[in-house]
């Protein structure tokens, strides 16, 4: 799909709501990484895998549906958490399905082996794939699937 050398693949990554207080926030559960470790990460990871990232964190779900959208014509796919809202957003589901963009869903959790009402994605049947339970690898994870997926 992507194999021009000549294309620049740009990767648009979101993260939902709490996100930003990553390291401080229940690190039991999140561990003790930052959302701008993770960021750094992703694009460290990027450079390596010769695809442009660029990511946003928002709390409020129109925020993350704008940027759904604004992602037509100037992203190939996009990697999101969208932490609580995988739960509750059918506005976020509606947005990446219009866009029709391949979308890798990820958590920093395994969200299965957590409460019941985190079992249920309103991403997952839309995405390419989901990848959960580690930690911020997830991320690295999901960025090489993706990548690999437009790719292929």
């Amino acid at each position: 799909m992507l194999n021009d050398t000549l294309t620049t693949v740009s990767i648009l990554v979101l993260h939902g709501p709490n996100l930003n207080l990553l390291g401080l926030r229940e690190p039991d559960i999140y561990g003790s990484v930052t959302l701008d470790k993770i960021n750094q990460l992703l694009e460290e990871e990027g450079k390596q895998l010769e695809v442009k990232v660029c990511a946003l964190q928002s709390n409020h779900e129109g925020v993350l549906v704008d940027a759904v959208h604004d992602a037509l014509g100037k992203h190939q796919g996009i990697l999101i958490n969208p932490a609580a809202y995988t739960h509750t957003s059918v506005a976020i589901r509606d947005a990446l399905a219009a866009v029709a963009l391949p979308v890798v869903e990820v958590h920093l959790s395994n969200v299965y082996q957590r409460e019941a009402f985190r079992h249920h994605s309103f991403i997952a049947p839309i995405a390419v794939g989901q990848i959960s339970g580690f930690g911020e690898e997830s991320y690295r994870l999901g960025l090489h699937a993706l990548v690999h997926h437009l790719r292929k």
